[in-house]
């Protein structure tokens, strides 16, 4: 009888074991996808449709639903279950997900969530992210603004889902700006336009009386730099998004490419032309003073910051053909940092500052690719017949570029695309015209 005690209690004990293991388990582990990977799986996750309160807040809540599940998935690290495997009823989610049922259909993760009209007229959107194996909730936040802001709504959340899963900073509530293009190449028309990064709320920010180029953005993300040709004469301008004010910078007769805001705002860097000779300068736009960076009988141009401001690469022939060279500011000494076959072009530092992306020509083909600071790992990311310009996403792990494809008849008009720093989740960012040097920007404060 003791023995038979003893086994039952041994049984009763490896019993516990198991369950404990089993709960234990998922709880225990981090529903994390590594981005630092080479080539990350995308996690599976399960975006039930948002209720609403009524037939308006029902159209705005299936709005908002797809936009974020658009998020999620064209950032190629989450893979969207189809709304038609969903096992659970959608009304029984207003209480609490059923978990097996989610199991059973290989989701990992589940967003619900709800939009609200207010008396004031606001709508308040809640939602909620789950684990589905460990049945715990990993986030739940409710926002209000006016209904006209509600794709707005949509970007933060998928942010906010972004950011718990991987551990980084998301890049959905941000802007580009860029250059659409239209009309024959003889009398090409190009006008400044700025979209929300997946290509919705266009707006042109010029008329295309005037060339412009390069437009860049403030680190408050409420201004732009541009290069304008008025009457064959090169003007550097910033330009207000909230007002349409633009300011003059200034009037350079010879040349002047790629002006940037330097990260603290104060001042804008660019390369401009004097007496046949390009070199790097900074303009104090409080004081409107120059200070000449390089001063090479090379052409030195397509200068870009660090983050903390204390160093800028730029592309020089100074060593016989176009290279990379980085250069303290206060010192003013330019080191090389690329020395691989071809030529390369266009740097821009990542804001995290671990990275410089850039274009390379090399046997008439183009590339996009990365290397850091020293120069060291090199890495190629996307090819292309004219590939060129990359611009980082706020988080440092994106880029976006535009290419003109070779058709049949010769060049095909430039479009945008995106990839991600792995180079396996490339994408076309719609645009209604022909579209080319993008330049994204921080996040919205």
């Amino acid at each position: 009888m003791i023995l038979l005690k003893m086994f039952r209690k041994l049984l009763q004990l490896v019993f516990f074991c198991v369950v404990v293991t089993f709960f234990i388990k998922p709880i225990a582990a981090q529903l994390r996808v590594d981005i630092t990977s080479g080539n990350p799986q995308p996690l599976p996750i399960a975006v039930a449709e948002f209720f609403g309160s009524g037939p308006e807040t029902e159209v705005l809540a299936k709005k908002i639903t797809e936009v974020i599940s658009s998020d999620l998935e064209r950032s190629g690290l989450f893979r969207l279950i189809k709304r038609k495997a969903f096992i659970q009823d959608r009304s029984s989610l207003r209480v609490r997900p059923q978990f097996p049922s989610w199991r059973q259909i290989n989701a990992q993760a589940l967003l619900v969530g709800s939009a609200k009209t207010q008396p004031s007229g606001q709508i308040r959107v809640d939602f909620r992210l789950w684990d589905v194996f460990s049945a715990q909730q990993l986030i739940g936040r409710r926002l209000e603004t006016d209904p006209a802001n509600w794709r707005r709504i949509a970007h933060i959340i998928a942010d906010v889902i972004y950011k718990r899963i991987t551990g980084e900073n998301g890049y959905f509530d941000t802007r580009v700006v860029y250059i659409a293009e239209t009309g024959p190449a003889q009398k090409r028309i190009k006008r400044l336009a700025i979209m929300d990064q997946d290509g919705a709320n266009l707006r042109y920010l010029t008329n295309g009386k005037s060339l412009v180029l390069t437009p860049r953005f403030s680190p408050t993300a409420q201004e732009i730099t541009y290069l304008a040709y008025e009457n064959d004469l090169p003007r550097v301008y910033v330009y207000n998004i909230d007002t349409g004010q633009q300011e003059l910078l200034g009037d350079f007769p010879g040349m002047s490419f790629a002006p940037r805001f330097s990260p603290d705002g104060n001042e804008v860097i660019m390369s401009v032309a004097r007496d046949g000779n390009s070199d790097i300068f900074t303009m104090d736009l409080r004081t409107r003073e120059m200070r000449r960076l390089t001063r090479h009988p090379a052409i030195d141009t397509s200068p870009s910051f660090s983050p903390s401001g204390k160093n800028v690469v730029f592309n020089s022939d100074r060593g016989g053909e176009q290279q990379l060279y980085v250069m303290n500011t206060i010192e003013r000494k330019a080191k090389r940092i690329s020395f691989g076959s071809g030529r390369y072009a266009t740097p821009v530092w990542s804001p995290r500052g671990d990275l410089i992306a850039f274009t390379k020509i090399s046997g008439g083909s183009f590339a996009i690719g990365v290397m850091r600071p020293d120069g060291s790992g090199e890495r190629l990311l996307a090819r292309g017949f004219l590939t060129e310009g990359p611009t980082w996403a706020p988080n440092g792990r994106v880029l976006m570029f535009f290419r003109k494809n070779r058709g049949r008849s010769g060049r095909t008009q430039p479009r945008l695309f995106s990839i991600d720093l792995t180079g396996f989740n490339e994408r076309e960012i719609p645009t209604p015209t022909s579209a080319s040097d993008p330049a994204w920007s921080p996040s919205k404060p």
